[in-house]
């Protein structure tokens, strides 16, 4: 029975390259054609790299100097992305690329040429080909000679030498991980906080026209037909004021959740605590609530931990068939944790369509983490991970 190779073997497979043996197999064939590769491609890197940065500083008194350096760096870039396809294809390297320069969303020419001359890419790409030439000559030379002369312990030097050209290719030619992490992140969740924002938009416009809005245009109308029935028909008219009374409680009720919807005011009272308290007395079923914080977060963190557990109590209510649930919130050196369980039936997940995918998008926008643990038949245990800012306290009289 031949053993089936997974995505995730084959990928382990490449990173992490089989023991050398005496016997040139294929992967030494590789690393031997990177090798003997390496004297043309770092004497095409240097020369591109000198001609360059000769040619744009040299002119950069002129008119066209900046901008020929700032394509030149460009050009570069694309030197970076082939020596990235060959590590890939003979070494097994993974070399993530890097983001690409988002020139186009700059405004005036002046800000675009800024941001391609400042590219940490392309100058990295520009030192790997200086530094480069001189370990080509070496590689290729130690390579060829070892094909007549050393062929027994030619695999053992084509691998360390390959190992070499490993850890200059994920040094040099990686992107600024944390920054392109960051980046790509940002982009991710400012599109996320957007959609976010203009939904909640959408759902308090929708309640308030179909909600109060309604309400409080038949109140107008009833009071209307009132003041025409107050001298013709008192008992009717009083009838009529009656139900106009009934409508403005209604109203007010509506009003209420909407705005306890928002931002209740409980919570910027008096804090978690009781705001989460008072979430706990709508479940159908009975919560308990223990907060042991010693100060109170930033007013955003604070507002997303309480709807973040007030849509988990709302699945419970709905979803769980739980007979009790817990909330515990608590901090963590600079992190804010929330853990909500339940003993129910389980079977929760982030694609359930319970209102999971979004409370983890949400948490993910502010860097935070959101992890369900449902097995079938339960119980669930929720996590939640917010990033701890301390709360801004205004002087008085402000």
């Amino acid at each position: 029975m031949t053993e089936r190779m997974t995505p995730q073997s084959v990928r382990d497979h490449d990173e992490h390259p089989p023991p050398v043996r005496l016997a040139l197999d294929g992967h030494t064939w590789r690393e031997i054609a990177y090798l003997l590769a390496n004297l043309p491609m770092s004497l095409v890197g240097f020369i591109y790299a000198v001609t360059v940065l000769s040619t744009g500083a040299g002119l950069t008194v002129t008119v066209i100097g900046l901008p020929l350096l700032a394509a030149g760096l460009a050009g570069a870039r694309q030197i970076g992305r082939l020596e990235r396809a060959r590590a890939r294809a003979l070494l097994g390297v993974r070399v993530d690329e890097p983001t690409p320069l988002r020139l186009l969303r700059s405004r005036g020419l002046v800000q675009r040429l800024w941001m391609a001359l400042k590219d940490p890419v392309g100058w990295r790409t520009m030192l790997y080909g200086f530094i480069r030439l001189p370990w080509g000559i070496l590689t290729f030379t130690v390579t060829l000679v070892s094909l007549f002369v050393l062929w027994p312990v030619l695999p053992f030097l084509a691998r360390g030498l390959t190992n070499v050209d490993r850890a200059m290719a994920r040094v040099m030619l990686s992107p600024s991980d944390e920054l392109e992490r960051r980046i790509a992140e940002l982009e991710s969740d400012r599109g996320v906080v957007v959609d976010t924002a203009a939904a909640d938009l959408r759902r308090i416009e929708r309640d308030l026209h179909d909600g109060a809005q309604a309400r409080l245009v038949n109140l107008a109308m009833g009071l209307g037909l009132a003041k025409e029935k107050l001298l013709e028909d008192p008992d009717a008219a009083a009838a009529m004021v009656d139900e106009a009374h009934g409508e403005v409680k209604l109203a007010l009720q509506e009003l209420r959740d909407l705005a306890r919807g928002i931002h209740p005011a409980v919570l910027t009272d008096r804090g978690l605590d009781a705001a989460l308290s008072a979430v706990a007395t709508r479940c159908t079923v009975p919560v308990k609530v223990t907060v042991d914080l010693s100060r109170r977060p930033a007013a955003a963190i604070e507002g997303i931990a309480y709807f973040t557990v007030s849509e988990l109590l709302q699945n419970v209510s709905k979803h769980s068939a739980a007979r009790s649930a817990s909330v515990d919130v608590w901090r963590s050196e600079e992190r804010l944790l929330i853990q909500v369980r339940d003993d129910g039936r389980g079977g929760a997940r982030l694609d359930g369509g319970t209102g999971m995918a979004g409370l983890a998008e949400r948490l993910d926008a502010v860097d935070g983490v959101f992890v369900v643990d449902s097995p079938v038949g339960g119980p669930t245990t929720v996590t939640a991970e917010l990033p701890w800012r301390d709360r801004e306290d205004k002087a008085p009289g402000r």
